[in-house]
């Protein structure tokens, strides 16, 4: 069987063929009908076709491979493209309304899952039911319970709610157990006054018959002025300065006596555990006094520890640290309006940076009850070196914006001077002065009659220009090139140079005959320029 070959023509006879199958030409020799050869679609400038006579076959199928396999219009079969597989990478696209849907049902569902927080909220704490309890069960008696605890550490002061309660059978009024959960806890049977501190006065006074009975229950209905009483107590505030790390103590002592001043032990002091910004820690003591008459009175001491909770600490630090870094951004604000040259850019920043000094004070505002402004450790580590830092730094970025301003007014006018400069017209040039070699009389004249063609004399008052240096200015130029060209037109750049004297050009009825005195081979070349008008007469000074 014949092997296939196929011949490539070189460019030039190549295009001097007709073309077949739009841009190339392939010949078949001894080939089977049955076979057929892809024609390879080239472009007509490609190098293909130059470097098929040099190419190794392994080269040129190489080479062929890289050609697109475009098939021609000969009906042959086309060369398949190479395809590479991708493996999934499970990126679906999405258009901007579909993103917009997300993201808002992504944000309902956020608020709905956290305002499932305040479901059960309202639960109250079985704490609370099994002290009492346990109160009814092992020393059963009169109950105070502080239900809430006002702390005010600017005053500083602590308000306390207490409830008069009573837990076991035997001191409990009827009708009125089921207090804070409990059922063998309720109103007091007895009367009894409470004394705060052992004050002279009672705080409160609680009378059993007072007590309303619900008409269709019979039960007994607990109205708050009757079975509670407030109690203000100093507070401790040697460490207030501490914020968000400050912690406060009370002591106090409660004893009781009933309408007989018979002496009613009180058998448990407590409080709430949580208040809003604080938490209330509180221990209580049996203790006793000793009146003037000798008289023991049983009494109940209790210690409040009251301190931050958790999540007050972590927002006011966290403002602490969010002041400190928008504190740190001004500063980065005037170290880059140093570098940026233009207005824009350094209004952006002088923006900024009043926007983070208006901000720093309602961050401070923003901390849980937080310290007025008395110079607590917070403020004086963060607070006030933020603001001060701050305002230097907007004091700062006015004074390179007034700078600038400054500048851009310097050059607006220089701006101004130079279009008025080009718009005024110049004045003319001051004719070239000659110079001469000097002689005794410094001066060389031509000697003639006194015409109107006759030539000017060249004095030499003044020694010539310097040649011009790297400094020198457009005028300093001009003027040596116009000496350099004075001196030319005179014939001084000449070897011999031109005598000092010369005989006066004569005149036109004697030209023929007339000669100079003294004979240079540039003084016709110096006389028919003159004569033609191209170097002009005012370049010479003329004697009276």
């Amino acid at each position: 069987m014949a092997i296939p070959r196929m011949v490539c023509i070189p460019l030039p006879y190549a295009e001097s063929q007709p073309r077949l199958y739009g841009t190339t030409m392939t010949l078949r020799f001894n080939m089977p009908s049955s076979f057929r050869v892809p024609a390879l679609h080239r472009s007509r400038r490609s190098a293909h076709r130059l470097r098929s006579f040099h190419l190794s076959p392994t080269e040129a199928a190489t080479s062929f491979k890289r050609v697109d396999p475009q098939a021609s219009m000969g009906g042959t079969n086309p060369l398949p493209p190479e395809r590479t597989k991708l493996q999934p990478n499970f990126v679906v696209p999405l258009s901007g309304s579909t993103i917009v849907t997300l993201a808002i049902i992504a944000s309902i569902f956020f608020v709905i899952s956290v305002s499932l927080a305040f479901l059960g909220a309202h639960i109250e704490d079985p704490y609370y039911k099994d002290s009492l309890d346990k109160v009814a069960e092992t020393s059963p008696g009169i109950v105070l319970f502080g239900e809430s605890v006002d702390v005010d550490v600017d005053e500083p002061s602590i308000t306390i709610r207490w409830s008069i309660l009573a837990c076991g059978q035997d001191f409990v009024l009827p009708e009125s157990t089921g207090v804070h959960g409990s059922n063998v806890c309720g109103l007091p049977s007895s009367t009894l006054k409470i004394f705060v501190d052992n004050a002279d006065e009672p705080a409160a006074i609680y009378d059993p018959s007072t007590i309303p009975v619900h008409k269709k229950t019979g039960h007994r209905r607990s109205i708050q002025n009757l079975v509670q009483f407030d109690s203000d107590h100093v507070l401790d505030v040697h460490n207030a300065r501490l914020y968000p790390f400050d912690s406060y103590l009370l002591t106090s002592t409660l004893r009781a006596v009933d309408f007989s001043n018979t002496s009613v032990p009180i058998q448990k002091l407590t409080t709430v555990d949580i208040m809003s910004s604080f938490d209330i820690g509180t221990a209580d003591v049996e203790s006793f006094s000793n009146a003037t008459d000798g008289t023991i009175h049983p009494s109940r001491d209790i210690d409040i520890h009251v301190g931050r909770p958790g999540s007050a600490r972590f927002f006011a630090l966290f403002l602490f640290a969010i002041s400190w870094v928008l504190t740190h951004i001004t500063v980065g604000h005037v170290i880059l309006a140093r570098r940026v040259s233009g207005m824009k850019p350094l209004f952006k920043h002088l923006i900024s940076s009043g926007a983070i000094l208006v901000l720093l004070p309602q961050l401070r505002n923003s901390m849980p009850d937080a310290p007025g402004l008395d110079g607590v450790l917070i403020d004086t580590i963060g607070y006030f070196p933020q603001m001060i830092i701050t305002s230097i730094a907007v004091v700062i970025l006015l004074l390179i914006l007034a700078v600038r301003e400054f500048d851009i007014i310097g050059i607006q006018a220089e701006t101004r001077q130079k279009q008025l400069a080009r718009t005024l017209p110049s004045p003319s040039p001051s004719p070239a002065p000659s110079y001469s070699t000097p002689s005794r009389n410094s001066m060389r004249r031509f000697t003639g009659t006194k015409d109107s063609d006759s030539t000017c004399s060249f004095v030499n008052h003044s020694r010539p220009p310097p040649s011009p240096s790297r400094n020198s200015t457009p005028d300093e130029i001009e003027k040596w090139e116009k000496d350099r060209m004075a001196k030319y037109l005179t014939g001084q750049f000449v070897f011999p140079p031109i005598q000092r004297t010369f005989a006066h050009r004569p005149q036109a009825s004697s030209q023929a005959t007339a000669k100079p005195s003294m004979f240079h081979r540039r003084l016709n070349t110096m006389t028919r320029l003159m004569e033609a008008g191209q170097v002009p007469r005012s370049h010479c000074l003329h004697e009276d």
